[in-house]
């Protein structure tokens, strides 16, 4: 069994005019092309970026809006939403960059996300924002979890540490993330330099007082150390995983896969059967969990990252594993949608990564569903709503550029 290590992985995770041109694909048609391969979705490139030649879409919403990322000239990345023919610089908390690294973005069109700001971390942490790759630059700053609408973009308090995380967003305007305490945890681990305990946070942007945003932390599983969440549905079920403060970017952080219910209690969401890495990444509005989990296999005892996208479908005993595409070692699974579509990435093997979706209990390769002439290869799909539209990157073949996409079915879902 091949093994990862979580340089890797971390890689993995974290995987850019003002005015956006749209590229059609070549050869694909609106309707399926009933002599050869069915042509399922239609791709469109958001080849607007700012300025930069790297961008990815993290999140659609029911309107179309794409939140996620550019890079701009300097290398630097600013969180960036495409709406309407255009981009938004979403701009940072007060140093070089922003992003948006999970589906952050709601149907009302707020975002979240994370920043650095212009404060010097004292305890100089390489915490999850630079230690996951989500921020390119390490600076030694103080990263803060971020909230934006109406074109303001606003800083989330900690639990009394220094650095926070952003994740998730409800149609409520419920925020969700992780965030520092001021305890040295000794669960961490030295050689991640990580420092401080973490916990889970719910924000709640429209209840502050005085304008001062409150966080409200969710406590671990039984005897674990540390908690973060990582996505929240319009009920009020938060997911995300509780296990020791290790170094803040998932492994043995990841020992259990959680949900929250709205009175806070948390209850073990099945896993795959291994030692760590068990990582919900969001939650649909009828509870049911995708993400991706250690199997008990070879390497997951040393915390490797051998992982697969799991589904779990809320009230059932086991988690199910959906593999992955041919000639692939890993997967994760990123988003469902309410008709319990599954999109994620499938990588590993020498095809490099591929995006997936996964519907009627079969894990398809994205790029044989955009019709046989498409030229370019789409590497990731990182959320799909609930009309069934994707969000990713595709790497450009023309001219070796990752952008945003947005793949969109040619049958619509029904309403």
């Amino acid at each position: 069994m091949r093994q990862i290590s979580c340089a890797t992985i971390i890689a993995v995770l974290a995987a850019c005019s003002n005015e956006t041109q749209v590229t059609q694909p070549r050869g694909v048609s609106a309707r399926p092309d009933v002599s050869g391969p069915t042509t399922e979705y239609v791709v469109t490139k958001l080849s607007s970026s700012l300025g930069g030649t790297v961008s990815r879409g993290m999140s659609i919403n029911k309107l179309g809006w794409v939140a996620g990322w550019s890079t701009l000239p300097d290398g630097s990345r600013h969180a960036a939403l495409w709406r309407d023919g255009s981009i938004v610089d979403l701009g940072t908390l007060g140093n070089l960059s922003s992003t948006v690294p999970w589906p952050g973005l709601n149907d009302e069109g707020m975002i979240v996300g994370i920043s650095q700001t212009a404060d010097v971390d004292p305890l100089n942490e390489e915490w999850s924002c630079e230690l996951g790759g989500f921020l390119t630059e390490t600076t030694n700053r103080i990263c803060r979890g971020f909230v934006w609408e109406n074109n303001l973009m606003r800083e989330l308090p900690t639990l009394g540490g220094n650095h926070g995380f952003a994740t998730g967003v409800n149609n409520r305007g419920l925020v969700v993330g992780w965030a520092e305490t001021p305890v040295h945890d000794p669960t961490c681990s030295p050689t991640a330099t990580q420092v401080l305990q973490f916990r889970a946070v719910v924000w709640d942007p429209k209840d502050g007082s005085k304008g001062k945003i409150k966080a409200r932390e969710l406590r671990p599983f039984s005897g674990d150390s540390t908690s973060a969440a990582t996505a929240i549905n319009d009920d009020g079920q938060v997911v995300g995983i509780s296990g020791d403060c290790d170094q803040a970017v998932g492994r043995y952080s990841a020992r259990h896969a959680v949900l929250w219910a709205k009175d806070g209690k948390v209850t073990e969401i099945p896993n795959l059967g291994g030692t760590s890495w068990h990582t919900p990444m969001d939650i649909n509005a009828q509870g049911d969990v995708v993400g991706f989990s250690n199997p008990a296999e070879p390497g997951d005892e040393v915390g490797d990252f051998i992982s697969r996208a799991f589904l779990w479908i809320n009230g059932e005993a086991k988690a199910t594993d959906l593999k992955t595409l041919p000639g692939d070692f890993f997967s994760e699974a990123f988003a469902i949608n309410l008709r319990r579509q599954v999109v994620g990435v499938s990588f590993g093997g020498a095809n490099g990564s591929h995006a997936f979706l996964f519907q009627n209990g079969v894990m398809k390769d994205l790029n044989d569903l955009v019709g046989p002439d498409y030229p370019d290869i789409l590497r990731s799909a990182q959320d799909i709503n609930a009309a069934g539209q994707i969000t990713g990157r595709v790497f450009e073949t023309s001219t070796g550029k990752t952008l945003t996409f947005v793949a969109t079915p040619v049958t619509p879902a029904p309403q």
